[in-house]
C-alpha cells in the first residue's frame, strides 16, 4: 500500500515554504514539487489543506486535492499494474507542469497577425464551436482569420468558450451570452465588434420549426431564428456567410422552405442601390397613373429596407398610416356616419390598422408567451391550442386576412372596389419580402422596362447564391458521414462559391478505427486521464495486420501524406491549429464559471475520457448486438435471453468505414471492440475536434434538463465538425477579396 501526503520544504528569503508531495511505496520514496509555496502558518498539516488565511486558498487546495487524487489513481485503478520511480514522476509531473504553465502567462492577451492577412469572423448559435475550431485552423497563401464574437444562449457554451479561445489559446474573442431573438441583441452584438469590420458570418440557426409565413403552428421558442440570423447579416453585410443546417430543411413542406429560405437571403439589399430602384419605380408612375398609390407603397416599402430597428419601425409605422389614411377618405363614400362608427366590419378594418402599427410591440408580447409557454412544457395538451390559436391572431398576414374578409363582408359598390383592393394589396406588399416586391414590380413594367429592372434586381441583391450545397463531413476528412446542408451567401464584390470541393476521395477517408484505436484502453464505468500505450497486435491477435492497415499517414485536411503527414489520432493529439497558436497553455476542464472564478482547474493529459456506469444486463445487451453486428439482427438473440430494450435504436460502429452521424446521447452507439458507450472524448474524435478542446461543465444530462441545459454530450453532437468549417474558411480565403 502506498502513503501519500504532502510537507513543507525548508522556507525561501521571503519566508515561503515549497509544497512537497510525498509517497512511500514498498520501503521507496518518491518526492514531487508541486509547485506552490505558502507561508508555514497558513498549511494545515493535519487536514493537508492550505488554510483561509492563505490567499488563493480554495484554488490551491483544490489543486492539492486533485494531485492527490491522481496520484492516488495510479495506485488504485490505473490500467497498468507496475510503474517505475521514473514512470511515476514524469506522470504527476505532466500534471505540475500543466498548473505551473497555467501560471506563467497573463490569462488574456490581444490578437496579433503575426504574418500574412487576417480576416475577421463571428460565429452565431456556435454552441461548443465547432465553426470557430475549424475557422481558426484555416490558412491559405498567408491569408488567415480572426475571432472577433461568438453567441449563443447557453452559459456552458460561453464557459467551454471563455476556456478554449482566451484562457488556453489567449485570444481576445468576445462572448455574447444571449438570445438572438431580445430586442437589444444587435445593439449588444455591435458594440462586442467594436467598431471593426466583420468580414465573414457563420452559424446554424435551428429551422426545426421554420415554415411558411401563416403556417407555424408549433410556435416554440426556436420558431424563425432563421430571420433573425438575416437581420444581423442585414446590419453587418459581411462578405461571405455561411448558414449551416440539417439536410432535411431541402426537402421541407415539398422543398417550398429552400425557397424561401433562398428568397430571403435575395432579399438582403445593397442599399447604396435603392435610390436608383425608387426612381424606376416613380418613372413607372408616368405610365400607371391609376396606380399611383400602390407604387408609391412599393416606394415606402423598399425603402425601409436602408434603415435600422428604430428608423425601420418609424417607417413601418408610417407605411400603415399611409393606408390607413387611404381607408379614412374612402369611408364616408361606402358606408354612413352611423354605421362608420358601429359597424362590426369597420371597426375590424380600423383595429387591424391599429394592430399592424404597433407590430413590434405584438411580436415582443409573442415572444415572452412563447418563451412562457415553453418554460411551462405547454405542447400535446388542452392549453396548446388555446396559446396556438392566440399566437396565430397577433401574425400580421391573420391580421390582414381579418381585414380582408371584413372589405368582402362589406360588399361595397364596384365603383370602389379598386380602391379596396389597392388598400388590401398594399397590406399585403407590408409583409412580403423585398424579392416579392421586386417581382410585384414587373406587373407595371413593359417589355423594355422589364429588361431595365432585370438589371436593376441584379444590382440590388446584395448577396449572390444559386443553391445550397449538400456537404457530407467525411469527404473532408471527418470519420463520420454527417450530411449537412450549407447555404453560402457571397457578397456581390465578391467571388462565387457554390461548393466546397472535397479534400479526400472515397478511398481515402477516415476510419472510425483510425479515429478511436488509441483511446481503447477503458471499460464500463472507468475514466482515464493520461493516454496509455494500445498494443494492436495482442488486442485484435490473428486480425492485427489487417487492422494496422486501416491505420494511414495524412495531412491535416485527412489527404494521405506518407512523407511527412501523420495519423488522424496524432494529429488529434498534438492539434491542428497553425502556428498562430505555439503559446497555447496546456488544456484544463473546470466544472462551472464558478470553478473558473475560483481556479478549481482540472489539468489533465487526457480529458472527457470518462464511460458510462451500465448495468450487466445493458453490458450483456450491448454484447449481444455487438457480436451480431447491429440491433435489428440481434432481436431475436435479445429476446431468447429476455435482453429486449425498448430503445428505437443502437448503432453499431463499423472500425473500418466511417459511423454514423454523431448526435447528443452516447448511449446510441456501442464502441466496435468492447460492449460499451463511447466516451464524450471519443465522440469528438469522430467530430474532428482536437484533444486538447476540453468541453466544460456536466457530462451528461436528463429528462427536462435536456432543454435547458447544455452538456458535453450534448455540445460535441450539435457542432459543426472542425474539419468540415474548416474546409469551408480555407475555400473562403482562396476567393476573398
Amino acid at each position: 500500500m502506498a502513503t501519500i501526503n504532502y510537507y513543507l520544504d525548508k522556507t525561501d528569503k521571503k519566508g515561503l515554504s515549497p509544497i512537497h508531495l510525498r509517497i512511500n511505496c514498498n520501503g521507496k520514496q518518491i518526492k514531487i514539487s508541486t509547485g506552490e509555496k505558502i507561508s508555514i502558518d497558513d498549511f494545515d498539516k493535519d487536514a493537508q489543506q492550505v488554510k483561509v488565511t492563505s490567499k488563493n486558498h480554495i484554488e490551491v487546495n483544490h489543486y492539492l486535492t486533485y494531485l492527490k487524487d491522481r496520484t492516488d489513481e495510479l495506485f488504485t485503478k490505473s490500467y497498468k499494474k507496475n510503474y517505475t520511480n521514473k514512470e511515476i514522476k514524469d506522470t504527476l509531473n505532466d500534471f505540475v507542469n500543466a498548473y505551473k504553465e497555467d501560471h506563467n502567462f497573463n490569462i488574456l492577451r490581444e490578437q496579433i497577425s503575426l504574418y500574412g492577412q487576417p480576416f475577421t469572423f463571428v460565429d452565431l448559435f456556435a454552441g461548443a464551436g465547432g465553426f470557430s475550431e475549424g475557422f481558426i485552423q484555416a490558412e491559405h497563401n498567408n491569408k488567415f482569420f480572426d475571432f472577433l464574437v461568438a453567441n449563443d444562449i447557453n452559459e456552458n457554451c460561453e464557459l467551454t468558450h471563455l476556456v478554449r479561445y482566451n484562457h488556453q489559446l489567449g485570444l481576445d474573442a468576445e462572448f455574447l451570452c444571449q438570445d438572438i431573438t431580445e430586442p437589444d441583441f444587435l445593439d449588444n452584438l455591435l458594440a462586442k465588434i467594436g467598431g471593426k469590420k466583420v468580414d465573414v458570418v457563420c452559424g446554424g440557426p435551428p429551422c426545426q420549426s421554420f415554415s411558411l409565413a401563416g403556417k407555424r403552428r408549433k410556435f416554440d421558442k426556436k420558431d424563425d431564428l432563421f430571420s433573425h440570423y438575416l437581420e444581423v447579416i442585414k446590419i453587418l453585410q459581411p462578405k461571405y456567410f455561411v448558414m449551416e443546417n440539417v439536410k432535411g430543411i431541402l426537402t421541407k413542406e415539398k422543398g417550398e422552405i429552400k425557397k424561401l429560405i433562398l428568397k430571403e437571403i435575395n432579399s438582403i439589399v445593397d442599399i447604396h442601390e435603392i435610390p436608383k430602384l425608387t426612381d424606376f419605380i416613380k418613372d413607372l408612375k408616368k405610365t400607371n397613373k391609376q396606380d399611383d398609390f400602390l407604387l408609391d407603397c412599393l416606394i415606402k416599402r423598399v425603402e425601409i429596407e436602408q434603415y435600422s430597428d428604430l428608423k425601420a419601425e418609424e417607417a413601418n409605422e408610417v407605411y400603415i398610416k399611409t393606408i390607413e389614411a387611404k381607408f379614412r377618405k374612402l369611408t364616408p363614400e361606402i358606408v354612413d356616419y352611423k354605421t362608420s362608427k358601429t359597424d362590426e366590419r369597420i371597426s375590424t378594418i380600423r383595429h387591424g390598422f391599429n394592430l399592424l402599427v404597433r407590430n413590434k410591440e405584438w411580436e415582443k408580447l409573442k415572444r415572452d408567451i412563447i418563451k412562457e409557454k415553453d418554460f411551462c412544457n405547454i405542447d400535446n395538451d388542452y392549453f396548446s391550442d388555446s396559446f396556438t390559436n392566440f399566437l396565430t391572431e397577433l401574425d400580421a398576414n391573420e391580421i390582414i386576412k381579418k381585414i380582408e374578409e371584413a372589405f368582402t363582408r362589406l360588399n361595397v359598390a364596384k365603383s370602389h372596389t379598386k380602391i379596396c383592393n389597392d388598400i388590401l394589396t398594399a397590406l399585403k406588399i407590408y409583409t412580403q419580402n423585398v424579392d416579392d416586391c421586386l417581382l410585384y414590380i414587373k406587373d407595371f413594367c413593359d417589355k423594355k422596362q422589364k429588361l431595365e429592372l432585370d438589371k436593376l434586381i441584379n444590382d440590388i441583391r446584395l448577396y449572390k447564391i444559386e443553391a445550397p450545397f449538400v456537404a457530407n463531413s467525411s469527404n473532408y476528412g471527418v470519420p463520420q458521414n454527417r450530411e449537412r446542408v450549407l447555404f453560402i451567401g457571397c457578397r456581390k464584390d465578391q467571388k462565387f462559391i457554390s461548393e466546397i470541393p472535397a479534400t479526400v476521395s472515397e478511398a481515402e477517408k477516415v476510419s472510425v478505427f483510425e479515429a478511436l484505436y488509441d483511446l481503447d484502453f477503458i471499460g464500463n464505468d472507468e475514466e482515464a486521464h493520461h493516454y496509455e500505450l494500445v498494443d494492436i497486435s495482442k488486442q485484435y491477435n490473428g486480425s492485427a495486420n489487417k487492422m494496422k492497415s486501416l491505420l494511414k499517414q495524412r495531412e491535416i485536411s485527412g489527404k494521405p501524406n506518407n512523407v511527412s503527414g501523420k495519423t488522424f489520432s496524432d494529429w488529434s493529439k498534438m492539434g491542428r491549429l497553425n502556428g498562430r497558436f505555439k503559446n497555447a497553455k496546456t488544456p484544463f476542464y473546470v466544472k462551472s464559471a464558478e470553478a473558473l472564478k475560483n481556479g478549481e482547474k482540472v489539468y489533465d493529459i487526457l480529458h472527457n475520457h470518462k464511460s458510462s456506469k451500465q448495468n450487466e444486463d445493458v453490458i450483456k445487451r450491448l454484447d449481444i448486438i455487438l457480436r451480431e453486428g447491429n440491433y435489428k439482427k440481434a432481436q431475436c438473440k435479445l429476446e431468447e435471453c429476455g435482453l429486449l430494450s425498448n430503445k428505437r435504436n443502437y448503432n453499431v460502429l463499423n472500425p473500418q468505414t466511417q459511423s454514423p452521424t454523431v448526435m447528443t446521447i452516447a448511449d446510441d452507439y456501442i464502441h466496435y471492440n468492447t460492449p460499451r458507450a463511447l466516451t464524450v472524448r471519443e465522440m469528438a474524435r469522430l467530430q474532428s475536434f482536437d484533444d486538447s478542446f476540453v468541453f466544460q461543465g456536466k457530462r451528461s444530462t436528463g429528462g427536462n434538463n435536456r432543454k435547458t441545459e447544455v452538456p458535453q454530450y450534448t455540445l460535441v453532437g450539435n457542432a459543426v465538425p472542425p474539419l468540415l468549417a474548416r474546409a469551408v474558411a480555407t475555400e473562403i480565403l482562396k476567393n476573398i477579396k
